[in-house]
């Protein structure tokens, strides 16, 4: 938990810079209780690359996702990423593409019909990743500040 902890510090930071309005400087996304009990849901599984110390270089949080009974979806099963992140003295060195691909590996074997993720527009950096990783724009969110 403290090298996952040390990471969503980070990814935080990142979406701070890129919109401070929205997020907060030095904020988790999760407690530890909540952090507790995703790392405990199946539903939710998370992909860790360490190191051969065990040192955590990175993660991706991920979620199954379904449209059941739905009069406008097909009832396909998604796995959502929820959140990938690489340690930030690491970026670059493929740690988030083997992630990624570990991740695609298990959506295939678990017979789901897509991958899909959120990015924030703030974050090129992330967003040329997801883009050289082969992912294509599916639905864009807008907003006007009032």
């Amino acid at each position: 938990m403290e090298g996952i902890n040390r990471l969503l510090l980070q990814v935080c930071m990142v979406h701070h810079e890129g919109r401070p309005d929205l997020f907060r400087a030095g904020a988790r996304k999760y407690t530890d209780e909540e952090l507790k009990q995703i790392i405990h849901d199946d539903k939710r599984p998370i992909f860790v690359a360490v190191d051969e110390k065990e040192e955590l270089l990175g993660y991706a949080f991920c979620m199954f996702q379904k449209h059941e009974d739905s009069h406008a979806f097909t009832d396909i099963t998604t796995l959502y990423i929820d959140d990938l992140c690489v340690d930030e003295v690491l970026r670059g060195q493929h740690v988030g593409k083997n992630l990624y691909e570990h991740v695609l590996g298990f959506a295939k074997e678990q017979g789901c019909y897509n991958v899909t993720l959120n990015v924030w527009c703030c974050n090129e950096s992330a967003m040329r990743f997801y883009e050289a990783c082969g992912l294509k724009q599916q639905k864009i969110g807008m907003e006007v500040i009032l």
